[in-house]
């Protein structure tokens, strides 16, 4: 394996859309929410392991959640599970991660991945990555994997490159955000439009030197930490100093700025499992198209359901199409799938 490769596996949301079974104390990449014997954060971290050394592999996480990280993946460097003390989006964490690798090596080129996404052809994605991995070794470039859009989902943001562009990396001329459904359906007719699933590629020195460049304060926040990081230190500068870094996306505080971004079409399938619905795509289901999980079932006029209870319980339906029904601990949803973007709210609401 390449000592050179690096991982950063982003391991700290909540998944309220997948509520009741993802809560804030045991959020859905900790949960085997495909019946796969593992859990997704597992599943993504074996996934990275099988093409970068796992002494390079690290997980962003908030600090309530160590534990759960120490308990499901038992190989990783306890130093590796990179905590923040507040909530601060993908921008301050990445950027103190890039930090802390520069400092074990600062030749590195790193991935950065989210921990609940599902691939199956998990072969493809090592051959997009290490592709990716090779070009910003060579280039001063950020990358994006950018997934091709199978129908016109309003629930991504898109990915817009040249269309004359026949390099099998191609520059990208902007980021698009997530469309109405008639203009997603003009993206998807123009062929030069890709999901932005939020994995990207670049060295060390190309991100720190994009985050000198576009956020000088955020960067001087933590280059101010550089000499406590991998030492006794660090915890204690980074929980007087997290907090302080604005909360913003890695998207808009570097990647809509720079104008070094590429994008490499994947050949690999993807769903990014955000929710109840996507879930249900996943699954087996039987003729009525009812994905049913860990549960027993008695269907009558009940289709394009997704039903998932705790223990096996025995579940009688009648007359329910397109819904949820999760049934776990002391909660029961009943939800119509065409609202499920709202579970969010709800959640919020119900706090």
């Amino acid at each position: 394996m390449n000592k050179d490769y690096y991982a950063i596996i982003m391991a700290g949301g909540v998944g309220s859309r997948f509520w009741p079974v993802s809560t804030a104390d045991y959020p859905k990449q900790f949960h085997d929410m495909l019946g796969t014997g593992k859990s997704l954060l597992q599943k993504t971290f074996d996934r990275l392991a099988t093409t970068i050394p796992v002494e390079n592999i690290l997980v962003l996480t908030n600090e309530k959640y160590n534990d759960l990280v120490l308990q499901q993946l038992p190989k990783i460097n306890p130093n590796h599970v990179v905590l923040e003390p507040a909530m601060r989006n993908t921008a301050p964490c990445i950027v103190y991660a890039a930090m802390k690798i520069k400092k074990d090596n600062p030749n590195a080129v790193m991935i950065v991945a989210p921990s609940d996404h599902w691939i199956e052809d998990e072969k493809a994605f090592a051959d997009n990555m290490i592709q990716a991995f090779e070009f910003c070794k060579n280039n001063d470039a950020l990358m994006t994997l950018g997934i091709q859009p199978t129908f016109p989902n309003t629930g991504f943001g898109y990915i817009e490159f040249d269309k004359n562009d026949k390099n099998a990396i191609k520059k990208v001329s902007q980021f698009r955000e997530k469309p109405d459904y008639e203009t997603a359906k003009s993206f998807l007719n123009s062929g030069n439009f890709l999901w932005n699933a939020g994995i990207f590629i670049w060295s060390v020195k190309a991100i720190l030197h994009a985050f000198e460049h576009y956020q000088p304060v955020m960067n001087t926040l933590f280059l101010n930490g550089y000499d406590t990081y991998q030492t006794a230190n660090e915890r204690a500068f980074i929980s007087e100093n997290y907090e302080k870094a604005d909360n913003i996306s890695i998207d808009y505080a570097i990647l809509e700025k720079a104008n070094n971004v590429y994008v490499l079409p994947a050949t690999f399938d993807w769903n990014d499992l955000g929710t109840w619905g996507s879930l249900h795509e996943k699954l087996e289901k039987d003729a009525f198209d009812n994905a049913v999980v860990n549960a027993n079932v008695y269907l009558e006029n009940a289709g394009n359901n997704i039903i998932r209870t705790d223990g096996k319980k025995l579940v009688v339906i009648d007359g329910l199409q397109d819904y949820i029904i999760v049934d776990k601990d002391d909660t029961l949803l009943i939800y119509p799938k065409s609202k499920e973007q709202n579970i969010k709210q709800i959640v919020a609401k119900l706090k």
